[in-house]
């Protein structure tokens, strides 16, 4: 027999899933629990008769050799159950144990279990009775809080609709999740909320409720869901005693406590938002107490100002005038500045107070006249909860962020927008860790460290950035170091070659600098003998911010913060960091939900201009799609579509370099077949196109070609890529793109023969002779050869280019000219017409040893009445 199961004292997810297993195993029989909440109870009373729900008693003596375990991990032992019975576990909380042998999981976080076998009802196209669709709708609102908890996902919210549609009757839902108390409930109730005690641990707010009663009282988890309701805190615990037992109920609202651990330090149990404990054998008091000091081990710290925070702020001066500061946020796309004298914050400018202080001709005037006083600030250590009140009670949208007396950075309303889409969960800090050590060879592991030892030293903080990280979690490979520096990133280079040695190349427009190692500088990290496969360079950039003076321009760039430094990246899968300086080794950065995107296989822009101030990376978004196999978000893709005109005032080096970067690709023709569906490529020449036919002559090249038979180098590819892709187009096309591209000059030499070769090439493909097929492409280079090869379009013709190449280029006569003078012939159009016959000769088989050429001369010179020397 199969059953149906789930855990005692159950609430309506429990009930509910028990009904939606039966659905989709109706030859299992769902059996309720001994325990079922009172809430639960009555709605059975009044409408079990429709539901297949069968009381344990009622069960028939038959062995059971396999069971559901819906909502729960824990299994119910029922009489005639085997020992090795058969489980399935479907929950929506993590495995919580390590599977135990006949048993099975499937499932995954979500706000309820209901949700999971909804979902699969739905799919299945499944009817409900209207009675079945409540009962499954009270489900997902009672474990999600009427789709309020944090833990409700969108999945619940489209299960729910879902029922809605089925006939669910939600004045039922809310009839029976919110039922009213016994008296002895209401009692009860009073005295755990009169004896609730708050404790801030690690920037939470953790209720501690304590209460007493005489005889049992049933659902102290009802009791315990109105006081979270009433005090919203990070966390709830309930202790009621009765006689010789205590009872725990636990309930969090935040992923920073597991309220299980705690349940489980009490010998229970349960999940990480809900759990409870019977303790026996200890006092109300000793438990108590006991609890309050194992809470600093289990909540772990919320969210501070100094994780949200962008450092490295820019300040103003009282005096400064209101032109001048205008003049800098235009220039930073700044809206506020903080204003500071003698070391302290005594106001904040906004944008606001700039545009209305120059709507009344106060250009001229300081900004102490007009900025929004006060002395607001936080320490990098407070929750974000206290920054949130100060936002709300002083009106200011950007706070300084003050450490001992020294301003560190702000923090604006729209960073705790941005922490709204920070994932949930354990901080990974461990998990990066692990990444970086799997992927990064041990000796540029160490090298790492030690730059970052230093860079902690000289007072910087130190990153891995960008495509970096991005390939760091998606597990490809990574070959070069890059690394930003809050701080001075050519001082550090500079210092760490004094030290190690090596050489330093700087670029201070753009505070970047690049170390050469040499053998010496690895020798300072490792002794001999050093593997091969070191990086050879490390590329550091100072943290910095860009503003374009107007699109398509060459940004403008200041020192700034990496927060800042992020803000100016393309998409946000190439916006995410990771911490290196030795405190916050392995802390990872997502500011704009770029984790997420990379999750989910997005590629999305920043901001709406980033295509304006850039049209290049439209050829970017192109080519990321293709490499990673992602796709452009809606939105994004539109504002392609509006920026596509301004590919015309991309200068020529810049987008050929583009072109470049995307014929570097491992498949090139995926990103130039998007930039095709986007409209882009026709701002290169409207006649592109990337089709079948080039697809496969790019196979062909990669695949096919044997590249040192054509005598080609591996960097010789981008030249047949781009050849392929402007083949089909006539000299004068061919022209517009080499210009629009600032086509090298040797290179668009041997391109504009194509034309020209094309024609050849068609009267090649109809003759077998070697010498015809050698006089028509002699003059050819050979690489361009290669791309004929490449393009042809039969096998045959391929072969003809081929024998050219390996065999016939390389025939001679064994006479040779100075024979022919010896024998009193001089150089003149004969001498060469005669070499020439010779060469065709050899070519084509009628002659193969130098007697039968000697033989073949007298003959031509007899025809033209010449007579050899003896």
């Amino acid at each position: 027999m199969k059953v149906i199961l789930t855990h005692e004292n159950a609430d309506f997810d429990a009930i509910a899933s028990l009904l939606g297993a039966h659905k989709l195993y109706p030859e299992a029989t769902p059996v309720l629990p001994r325990r079922v909440n009172r809430n639960c109870r009555d709605f059975l009373l009044l409408y079990g008769a429709e539901l297949p729900f069968v009381h344990p008693d009622d069960l028939p003596r038959r062995r059971i050799d396999c069971a559901v375990l819906v909502d729960t991990q824990s299994l119910t032992t029922l009489r005639g159950m085997r020992s090795d019975v058969a489980v399935h576990v479907i929950d929506h909380h993590e495995i919580d144990r390590t599977p135990r042998p006949n048993w099975t999981f499937s499932g995954e976080a979500m706000g309820a279990a209901t949700t999971l076998l909804v979902e699969e009802i739905s799919r299945r196209a499944f009817s409900l009775s209207r009675v079945e669709a409540t009962l499954l709708l009270t489900g997902i609102y009672e474990d999600t809080g009427s789709l309020a908890y944090l833990s409700t996902t969108s999945r619940d919210l489209r299960a729910a609709a879902w029922l809605l549609e089925q006939g669910a009757n939600l004045s039922v839902v809310n009839e029976f999740l919110d039922p009213p108390l016994t008296p002895g409930q209401r009692a009860l109730y009073v005295q755990l909320r009169e004896g609730a005690e708050h404790h801030v641990i690690n920037g939470h707010n953790i209720v501690v409720a304590t209460g007493r009663v005489a005889e049992y009282e049933e659902e102290i988890s009802t009791l315990a869901h109105k006081l979270r309701d009433l005090l919203e805190p990070a966390a709830l615990f309930v202790l009621v005693a009765l006689n010789e037992h205590v009872q725990l109920v636990a309930r969090a609202t935040t992923n920073d406590v597991d309220v299980s651990t705690v349940a489980a330090h009490f010998g229970g149990g349960g999940h990480s938002r809900a759990a409870a404990a019977l303790i026996r054998g200890l006092s109300l008091q000793s438990i108590h107490a006991e609890l309050v000091a194992i809470l600093p081990d289990v909540v772990r710290p919320a969210a501070t100002v100094g994780q949200i925070m962008s450092r490295g702020v820019q300040v103003l001066a009282p005096d400064t005038t209101v032109a001048e500061a205008d003049d800098r946020m235009r220039r930073t796309g700044h809206e506020g500045y903080p204003v500071v004298e003698n070391d302290q914050v005594i106001g904040l400018l906004t944008r606001r107070s700039v545009d209305r202080a120059l709507q009344f001709d106060m250009a001229a005037a300081p900004v102490r006249q007009v900025m929004d006083p006060g002395s607001f600030t936080v320490a990098p250590n407070d929750a974000v909860k206290t920054l949130q009140q100060m936002m709300i009670e002083t009106g200011w949208g950007q706070i300084p962020v003050v450490d001992d007396g020294q301003i560190l950075g702000v923090v604006t309303r729209t960073d705790l927008i941005t922490l709204w889409g920070a994932p949930p969960g354990r901080p990974r800090h461990a998990h990066i860790r692990r990444l970086l050590e799997d992927a990064l060879s041990p000796h540029t592991l160490k090298m790492t460290r030690h730059v970052a030892e230093t860079a902690q030293e000289m007072g910087y903080s130190l990153y891995f950035v960008g495509g970096l990280v991005r390939d760091l979690l998606l597990g490809v490979p990574i070959f070069d170091i890059d690394l930003v520096v809050e701080g001075d990133a050519i001082e550090l280079a500079r210092h760490l070659a004094q030290e190690m040695g090596g050489r330093v190349v700087a670029h201070s427009r753009f505070g970047t600098a690049k170390w050469l190692l040499s053998r010496r500088v690895w020798l300072e990290i490792a002794a001999p003998p050093l593997p091969e496969g070191n990086v050879t360079a490390i590329d550091f950039a100072t943290a910095r911010t860009e503003f374009y003076t107007h699109p398509t321009a060459l940004p403008e760039v200041e020192r700034s913060s990496i927060k800042q430094d992020l803000h100016r990246r393309d998409f946000t899968i190439n916006t995410l960091a990771i911490r290196l300086d030795p405190p916050h080794w392995g802390e990872l950065l997502d500011f704009y939900g770029g984790e997420a995107d990379l999750r989910d296989g997005i590629i999305r822009v920043l901001h709406s201009l980033s295509f304006v101030d850039d049209p290049t990376r439209i050829l970017r978004a192109a080519r990321l799609e293709a490499r990673l196999g992602f796709r452009l978000d809606p939105l994004s893709e539109e504002l392609i579509g509006n920026a596509l005109p301004l590919l015309n005032r991309v200068s020529a080096d810049r987008l050929r370099h583009e072109i470049e970067q995307i014929f570097n690709e491992r498949e090139p023709e995926h990103a130039l077949a998007r930039l095709e569906s986007l409209g882009a490529l026709a701002y290169v020449h409207p006649d592109l196109r990337c089709d079948g036919w080039l697809e496969a002559c790019y196979r062909a090249v990669r695949k096919e070609l044997a590249f040192e038979t054509w005598g080609l180098q591996p960097k010789d590819q981008r030249f047949l890529y781009l050849a392929l892709l402007i083949y089909r187009l006539d000299g004068e096309s061919m022209r517009h793109v080499c210009a629009r591209l600032n086509v090298p000059r040797a290179v668009v030499d041997d391109l504009l023969l194509m034309p020209e070769l094309r024609q050849v090439l068609q009267a090649v493909d109809e003759t077998d002779r070697p010498s015809r097929i050698y006089h028509a492409l002699y003059y050819y280079p050979p690489r361009l050869l290669a791309v004929a090869w490449a393009a042809s379009p039969t096998s045959a013709l391929r072969e003809k280019l081929l024998r050219f190449h390996t065999r016939y280029r390389h025939v001679e006569t064994e006479l040779t000219g100075e024979d022919l003078k010896a024998l009193g012939l001089r150089p003149d159009p004969l001498f060469g017409r005669v070499l020439g016959t010779l060469l065709d000769a050899r070519l084509d088989g009628a002659v193969t040893t130098r007697e039968e050429e000697e033989a073949l001369l007298k003959k031509l010179l007899a025809e033209e009445n010449i007579h050899l020397q003896s």
